[in-house]
């Protein structure tokens, strides 16, 4: 009997290597806390492990929201006589935890068949260096590692996703792919090209494994600002806020297995810029990621709320590698610091805002502006007054070359891009001035927004993310904001300086730590 999808359904700067340090608390210089962790580093990979055999026995006995699928195919069902499903994963590269991956098992159980899990890999991805590569195939190996212990058989496909996906599905005949949620316009292409490309009897089902409220769910529209998003997310969050079910070891057998992997040889192939190499403080894959929410919630998590924007404390999560390449869940860190509500309540309201409404925020931006990364997706008091103070005059004028390699006359600048170079992570609230000095300094607003945006994804291992690109927007082009008091070069846009660093923070601590330097030239 058929059963339906949907049921219960450039140059590169050669600095100083960082000191040796204790992986996954952070960036190095950061990592001051030299008090042990209080726990085993496995202890959080346990004990969500026994979260999830609590939750449920398998997805089978989990109230799955239906509103977290949509099925993009005219094919809504699984016809008889096939052998598999496939789970095509993209942005949300872990095994456990994952809504998608869910979804697929689910799907598979219902109709008695194997479950099939496909990375399709591409050569080359924007302006993605080795550094990200290295990061992501890690976390691929942990994933491949754990589908061969619960008997999933995992394939690496390599190419064109548009010609690869629906060539696996005719090949093994397959019955029905589940895919997970991006809302940048490359996985959007993707995604509609494999539609396009599959037979036409295989229902294809997206299901948003990365927000916590499906990105669908939330919002039907652009969202003027975090006020206008807010209580949309936080109304749906007694829904979708919930503990996850495991993933199980299926049942059912595959008629053939995977071909091996060498994945050393898998890196040597790819066609990318090999000057930015990997970091040494994170730890790439699930595991890591658990590691370092464990490290946040037991050394951090009390001083998140008032010490966040000091670059010179150690107080962020620095979650955003793992959540950029979903090696692990924010639901899961949501839960999990959500426990400590009572012995730090203003850090756990400060991390949920920004890890929910203000990230899901960027993905409703991303999805519903197809200009998320221009100027053209900015409001109109924005371009109108950047336009108005396009040639005003710039006292300092820098060249990509020039910023990439932190010469500027600005110590501060030149330190925190030296700490994203160096470590792959900039301290979010030097993030805001570090790509407003870049408005500042450039020839445009279009050059600026095009600088900032390159440099984040070449050196930080959370580039190309709606995160970094509505934050680079939100700098350089008011997305989000509102209008200000009118200034040179800055128009409406809000402003910020060094003086007002210095007010915040210990500024020359952060320039002594990272090294840069004044470097004067004539105007």
């Amino acid at each position: 009997m058929k059963k339906s999808a949907s049921s219960s359904s450039s140059s590169s700067i050669k600095e100083p290597a960082a000191k040796k340090h204790k992986p996954n608390d952070g960036p190095p210089p950061e990592a001051s806390d030299k008090k042990a962790d209080g726990a085993n580093p496995e202890d959080y990979v346990a004990l969500f492990k026994a979260d999830r055999k609590a939750t449920a026995k398998s997805i089978l006995d989990f109230d799955f929201s239906k509103k977290r699928v949509r099925i993009l195919s005219d094919a809504k069902s699984i016809e008889d006589g096939k052998s598999g499903v496939l789970y095509w994963m993209s942005r949300d590269v872990r095994v456990q935890d994952n809504w998608a991956f869910l979804f697929a098992q689910k799907l598979a159980l219902k109709n008695d068949l194997p479950l099939h899990v496909c990375f399709n890999l591409v050569p080359k991805f924007l302006d993605a260096t080795i550094r990200h590569f290295k990061f992501m195939l890690a976390g691929l190996e942990e994933v491949a590692n754990e589908c061969g212990r619960l008997n999933i058989q995992f394939h690496l496909l390599r190419g064109n996703a548009g010609d690869n996906v629906p060539a696996f599905v005719r090949k093994h005949n397959i019955g029905g792919v589940v895919c997970d949620f991006s809302p940048l316009r490359v996985p959007m292409k993707w995604v509609d090209e494999v539609k396009q490309a599959l037979p036409v009897e295989v229902p294809l089902c997206q299901v948003d494994a990365h927000n916590i409220v499906p990105v669908w769910v939330t919002s039907d529209k652009l969202e003027y600002a975090a006020r206008t998003i807010r209580n949309k997310v936080n109304n749906n969050l007694p829904t979708y806020l919930t503990p996850f079910p495991p993933l199980v070891k299926h049942p059912f057998t595959a008629k053939f297995e995977a071909d091996p992997i060498n994945w050393t040889k898998v890196l040597d192939t790819l066609l990318v810029d090999r000057s930015v190499d990997a970091v040494e403080w994170a730890t790439p894959g699930y595991t890591g990621g658990v590691k370092t929410l464990q490290s946040f919630v037991t050394k951090r998590l009390g001083k998140f709320n008032d010490k966040r924007n000091d670059p010179t404390e150690n107080a962020l999560s620095n979650l955003s590698p793992w959540f950029h390449f979903g090696q692990i869940s924010v639901q899961r860190a949501i839960l999990t610091v959500k426990k400590y509500g009572k012995r730090y309540s203003e850090s756990v309201a400060s991390f949920c805002e920004e890890a929910i409404v203000r990230r899901e925020l960027s993905d409703n931006f991303c999805f519903h502006n197809k200009n998320y990364d221009n100027l053209k997706g900015a409001y109109d008091w924005a371009r109108k007054t950047l336009d108005d103070h396009r040639k005003d005059k710039r006292v300092y004028c820098y060249n990509r070359e020039e910023l990439e390699t932190a010469k500027t006359h600005d110590d501060l600048w030149n330190s925190a891009q030296l700490q994203m170079v160096r470590e792959g992570k900039m301290h979010g609230f030097l993030r805001m001035y570090w790509a407003k000095k870049i408005l500042e300094w450039t020839k445009t607003p279009e050059e600026a927004l095009e600088t900032a945006i390159y440099l984040n994804d070449r050196y930080s291992l959370d580039g190309r993310d709606p995160n970094g690109y509505v934050g680079c927007m939100w700098s350089i082009a008011g997305i989000h904001d509102q209008g200000w008091k009118e200034r040179e070069i800055f128009g409406k846009i809000r402003y910020m300086n060094y003086e007002g660093c210095k007010r915040k923070f210990n500024v020359n601590a952060f320039v002594v730590r990272y090294g840069g330097k004044v470097h004067r030239r004539s105007k």
